[in-house]
């Protein structure tokens, strides 16, 4: 039996910066379906943000925060993270962050959405790329266990506790138990729930789904992030540190169309006003072939290709389009999860034993409309201060009795996915659930349009007992992965339909057109949904309110 103090399932930005994190006395180890630098974080571009700039203040970032979570995130969480992320971008750098530069040699910061100052720190357009990687050599320096191309498949609850986890060895196809005192949870986001997004296919949120089937409740799912600028079709990210530098949106009528939803803030509104101001212009007919165009021509090539190397690659290999010389075809997609497992400042959810950071997990910092930049920010912050709770509870506490049981129960239902002669296979099941989401649970919302779409969900669900795997190997056998992803790729699509439906407001990236306004009287509160045989059942939960009182948002 494999055994460890602490496991961390999940080998992005959270969690690596989580085991960089524990003392070296601790045995960890770090799980993850992907090469760590496989893992999602490394798509992140625009930036990182941090109040480093002597001008610049914690309190500021944390006024920037509340107002872009429309109010609905909690400010103690919020400050800890504004408060900590100038340090922490310190310790990054003395890890050996190559950081972009401004001409006096301090860390060059970029304006990004709904920020009042110019805080968002950078690596070029990938620095998600470098960070994952510098994290990696602290993984590597540490000489912590890693299973890489291991699939968590549940998780192991004994006594009330969280004990340990179920994994499936890709390269041999065999399923082991791993028990730990402590289990971090740093799974990313469920992107790929939705039929485009900017996510790789490997964000499909098993981690929010393995703790909503033992009981832990699911926060804020009914906000979904909606990047304003992704390469039409593809779905492919173009950073907001392309408007961060000056890019302007038009519309096919060349008129720079922000200046009606955002006046001041213009393109640097939050994600959400963009998304649905662009979503407004291509549906009244100003669009232009379904898109908006990204112009970049003003900035001019060598700052370009300086800030935006990478954006000047995806533009010309997908788009076909030299961003030096023609505007960017862009348009909203799903970007990003602001709900997830519910969890304290500490990361504890409500079982013992089982903590969560990073985007599977809701602190909650982004409320109803996360700030670009914030999300890096958080995977190092929460990252650092979830390895450190984790590791002191794993070392006061004993390993709890594993029962053999857990073990050939899970190999039960894995092994039962193989039995089927006929049927559907997974991924056909997923484009429609991805369909069904994009159509029903988009920018706009209505309730007819939620009630059509849960309908559909309640007639998808029964065709999971019938999948089909065409593949009946063991070795790295990616049909079974698709499979087990699809349950998590349910039952989270059901949390997202049924908490939208309930909450009968507009707020940050929920926004509903039968219910236009913020209603901060019946729903200034957190949405948790919890897993039944009926399916999520609601309760909810009042928001933190501290230093910043409520207000209109405006930009």
């Amino acid at each position: 039996m494999i055994s460890h103090d602490l496991l961390i399932v999940g080998a992005g930005l959270a969690g690596m910066r989580a085991a960089v994190a524990t003392p070296p006395s601790l045995n960890v180890g770090v799980i993850s379906k992907v090469h760590p630098v496989r893992s999602h974080s490394v798509a992140a571009e625009g930036g990182i943000n941090a109040a480093v700039h002597p001008e610049d203040s914690w309190e500021s970032h944390m006024y920037d925060t509340v107002k872009g979570s429309d109010w609905l995130g909690d400010q103690d969480a919020i400050e800890i993270l504004c408060r900590d992320a100038p340090n922490d971008i310190m310790d990054l750098e003395r890890m050996g962050a190559l950081f972009s530069r401004d001409p006096n040699g301090n860390i060059a910061q970029r304006n990004f959405g709904g920020l009042g100052f110019p805080r968002t720190c950078y690596v070029a357009d990938r620095t998600g790329h470098a960070l994952v990687h510098l994290l990696y050599e602290q993984l590597l320096k540490r000489s912590l266990t890693v299973y890489e191309e291991w699939y968590v498949t549940s998780l192991i609850v004994e006594g009330g506790v969280c004990c340990g986890v179920t994994v499936l060895d890709l390269l041999t196809g065999e399923l082991h138990a791993i028990l730990a005192k402590a289990v971090v949870l740093a799974t990313g986001g469920y992107g790929r729930i939705y039929s485009t997004s900017t996510n790789g296919l490997i964000n499909t949120g098993d981690g929010m789904a393995m703790a909503y089937r033992i009981g832990v409740p699911l926060q804020d799912m009914e906000f979904v992030q909606f990047h304003p600028t992704t390469l039409k079709e593809t779905g492919i990210l173009i950073t907001e540190g392309a408007r961060g530098e000056g890019g302007y949106l038009f519309n096919s009528r060349g008129e720079r169309f922000m200046e009606k939803y955002a006046p001041k803030a213009m393109e640097l509104a939050s994600r959400d006003i963009v998304s649905r101001a662009e979503y407004q212009e291509i549906m009244e007919g100003r669009g232009v072939e379904g898109c908006v165009m990204l112009d970049l021509r003003h900035l001019g090539a060598a700052r370009i290709k300086e800030r935006l190397p990478q954006i000047y690659d995806l533009s010309l290999t997908y788009a076909g389009v030299d961003p030096v010389e023609a505007p960017i075809p862009v348009t909203p997609g799903v970007h990003y999860s602001m709900g997830g497992i519910m969890t304290n400042a500490h990361g504890e959810t409500p079982l013992p034993g089982l903590y969560a950071v990073g985007e599977c997990a809701s602190v909650s910092i982004h409320g109803a409309n996360r700030l670009g930049g914030n999300a890096l920010m958080e995977t190092i912050v929460y990252g650092r201060r979830v390895g450190t709770a984790a590791a002191e509870f794993a070392q006061k506490t004993g390993q709890t009795p594993f029962s053999e049981g857990v073990l050939t129960r899970e190999r039960e239902r894995i092994l039962a996915l193989f039995s089927h002669d006929e049927g559907e296979r997974a991924e056909k099941i997923r484009e429609e659930v991805g369909g069904v989401m994009a159509e029903h649970f988009g920018i706009i919302r209505t309730r007819d349009r939620m009630e059509a779409g849960i309908k559909k969900l309640l007639a998808i669900r029964p065709r999971l007992a019938r999948l089909y795997l065409h593949d009946k190997g063991k070795v790295f056998n990616l049909d079974l992965v698709d499979a087990l992803q699809l349950f998590s790729i349910m039952d989270l699509a059901e949390a997202i339909a049924v908490s939208a439906l309930s909450r009968e407001e507009s707020r940050g990236a929920h926004a509903r057109s039968d219910f236009p306004s913020r209603d901060d009287t019946a729903w200034l509160k957190h949405t948790l949904a919890y897993r039944s045989e009926a399916g999520p059942r609601l309760s909810f939960r009042p928001v933190t309110i501290t230093r910043v009182p409520l207000a209109e948002r405006k930009y």
